[in-house]
């Protein structure tokens, strides 16, 4: 084995074990929150040492700011890959309003661990993470209102504010997974369904 394939199967085995820890802690934010999500009860669900976790990650805030990173880029992921087969900014709007909702839907314990960690994760100044400015757009708020200046420079959209629009979308979308009145009642297909009809009726230019 060369010191190239050498480098290479250590970095797949770290890759690989550093997965498994997030995994373990998307799973123990689901169960038992932020506040009891101690290194010993993520190493429990992992089924390895806390020892090994913190060879990993010098501590809870960093794996949990690693599984932060890793939940959003993940989802970035799937619904950019689906966005990027859409041709018209109208297509891309409802692409990304159903694959948005179809990620949520089938990964709940991911949502979970997401809302958990920006609610409850802190600074070191002790400032709450779902108080920061965003210095950096979130990746799939990006790409929203990407969509929505797209469609209204190409006279697909009619005009409006981005940012509120954005938020409304996004709030819209989130509603489905935290309302279990809503999802007891409405399955996935009409809900996505209609919230298509709806910000059609809102965004798209007549005529």
């Amino acid at each position: 084995m060369t010191d190239k394939e050498a480098d290479e199967k250590i970095s797949f085995i770290t890759e690989a074990r550093r997965a498994q820890i997030v995994e373990a802690a998307i799973t123990t934010l689901d169960e038992i929150g932020y506040i009891n999500a101690s290194l010993a009860q993520i190493a429990k669900r992992a089924g390895i040492s806390t020892a090994l976790i913190s060879y990993h990650f010098k501590d809870k805030n960093d794996l949990m700011d690693y599984t932060l990173m890793k939940l959003s880029s993940d989802s970035a992921s799937y619904v950019g890959e689906r966005i990027s087969a859409a041709a018209t900014a109208v297509e891309k709007l409802h692409t990304y309003i159903v694959s948005s909702l179809a990620y949520q839907a089938t990964r709940p314990r991911h949502s979970t661990a997401l809302i958990e960690i920006v609610f409850h994760a802190r600074t070191p100044d002790n400032v709450p993470y779902y108080k920061l400015g965003d210095e950096e757009e979130e990746p799939l708020t990006f790409e929203l209102q990407q969509i929505l200046k797209d469609g209204q420079s190409k006279g697909e959209f009619q005009e409006f504010s981005i940012p509120v629009m954005t938020s409304v979308i996004q709030g819209a979308i989130g509603e489905y997974m935290f309302n279990t009145k809503l999802t007891d009642n409405v399955d996935l297909e009409t809900f996505s369904t209609q919230l298509v009809s709806i910000f059609d009726r809102m965004i798209l230019k007549e005529g």
